[in-house]
């Protein structure tokens, strides 16, 4: 799934003593292999000392805060209460420069007053004002579990009941953009479908941006009440064809959507960007071989992966006791760590290798490991359209879509449409070879060709 590469986390190591006022906003630019990633830190200098946040720019503004921050004359240092990336720099001239780590991983990163070394990416697609339909920001409940989702529903022009789909974002803290390298998938969506007579809801995920919440403890379980009570919240609207209510989910959205689907009658299609049809742990196993190969990984160190991995989600998708399962897990990384040659002990520490992986035991991890998409696809009954671009290295076409397809034709389902589209990554942008390093670099945000596929279905389905 597109946000299980791992969130930015940025830790910044520095001194005790304060001299230098570097207090306010910094911006750096980290480049990684062909990617590149906006970062900002904003410090507050007080009587007792430094404190501060750390943005992801470029991963939906993912803002963390500072865990301690140390100032020592011209040297800076702040860590980030969670995640094992380090920074290291000096103030000289008028630019903080220094390394940014991440366990054995060390790269440059520059901090500047005035966006130093930005550059603003081009994202051709993005609709600008003035916009030739109706925008209006709503929030809605999800009384379920106390969740309040703020977002943006966008109608076409006039009077009338519209056909309407709530989009769903993919996996990690998403804003109502699904923003992430740059791109704003979810915006670029909803104007070419408003344009074309669909209304559209779509939020902060719980937890992000305006949307209350916690969403580190939410599994899809959660997230698929959240579009629950999207669809209540839409029911309520004159302007809604309260027989027209649709549902797209991108990537994790894609497996929502039918969980959803399948025990709600308010739901009247669904539309699955590249949904999984099979569970979490073989979509994830694929995916490292796949997307390590397109970065240029050797073969021995994919295998490598690949086997630590198989055995780390065949421990948390055991069935028993919480400790035990946490205890095998460790000892399957202690194991790991062995096994690691000595060159690279001496610059990743035990505890530092485990923080790695630590993510991995999350309720979401365990849930989305374990989770088969089957059943759920086996009961629902009505349209679907599942879609794949051929070059899409994270849910694989091959691998998902005829299991999707399987499941649907097994539980009765003759309505649905199964699509490959030619030369599409993961987000559906025309690419060279799928790998997740080219998404921030291609201007493109949706292919047309996508945005086609999916507007003409749904309006040949609801019509």
């Amino acid at each position: 799934m597109k946000k299980m590469l791992a969130l930015l986390f940025i830790v910044f190591v520095f001194s005790d003593a304060v001299a230098q006022d570097l207090s306010g906003k910094w911006h750096g630019m980290l480049k990684v292999g062909a990617a590149r990633l906006r970062i900002s830190i904003d410090l507050l200098h007080s009587d007792t000392g430094y404190s501060g946040k750390l943005t992801s720019v470029d991963q939906g503004n993912t803002t963390l805060p500072m865990q301690w921050v140390k100032v020592n004359g011209t040297d800076l240092s702040f860590r980030t209460s969670v995640g094992n990336i380090e920074y290291a720099g000096s103030l000289k001239d008028t630019l903080i420069r220094g390394i940014f780590k991440q366990g054995a991983q060390q790269l440059p990163l520059d901090f500047g007053r005035a966006a130093i070394g930005l550059t603003v990416a081009k994202r051709p697609q993005e609709p600008k004002a003035p916009f030739p339909y109706v925008i209006e920001e709503v929030s809605f409940k999800n009384e379920k579990e106390n969740v309040t989702l703020s977002g943006t529903f966008t109608k076409p022009t006039g009077a009338g009941k519209f056909p309407v789909v709530v989009l769903i974002s993919g996996s990690g803290a998403q804003n109502r953009d699904e923003e992430l390298a740059g791109h704003k998938p979810f915006l670029v969506l909803s104007d070419h479908l408003t344009k074309n007579g669909i209304a559209v809801l779509r939020y902060d995920d719980r937890g992000t941006a305006k949307s209350t919440g916690n969403f580190q403890i939410a599994t899809s379980e959660n997230f698929a009440t959240d579009v629950e009570a999207a669809v209540a919240y839409l029911k309520t609207r004159a302007d809604v064809d309260l027989k027209k209510i649709g549902l797209v989910g991108h990537s994790e959205g894609g497996l929502i959507a039918p969980m959803v689907a399948a025990r709600n009658k308010d739901v009247g299609y669904i539309v699955m960007m590249a949904g999984p049809g099979v569970k979490g742990r073989d979509v994830l196993l694929l995916q490292i071989d796949l997307l390590s190969k397109a970065e240029g990984m050797p073969d021995e160190e994919i295998k490598k992966q690949v086997k630590l991995m198989s055995g780390i989600t065949e421990i948390l998708t055991m069935n028993g006791d919480t400790a035990v399962v946490n205890q095998a897990f460790r000892a399957m990384l202690n194991n790991a760590y062995m096994e690691l040659p000595d060159s690279v002990k001496k610059t990743v520490t035990a505890p530092v290798f485990a923080a790695q992986f630590s993510r991995l035991s999350t309720p979401w991890m365990k849930f989305f490991l374990g989770y088969d998409p089957a059943p759920a696809l086996q009961k629902t009954k009505i349209p679907v359209l599942a879609l794949n671009g051929t070059k899409d290295l994270q849910v694989w076409a091959p691998q998902n879509l005829p299991a999707v397809e399987a499941a649907l034709k097994k539980g009765g389902n003759k309505k649905y449409t199964i699509r490959e589209l030619p030369g599409l990554n993961h987000l559906f942008q025309e690419a060279k070879t799928g790998g997740s390093s080219e998404y921030a670099e291609i201007e493109q945000t949706l292919a047309p060709a996508a945005l086609e596929a999916i507007s003409s279905w749904i309006k040949k389905t609801v019509n």
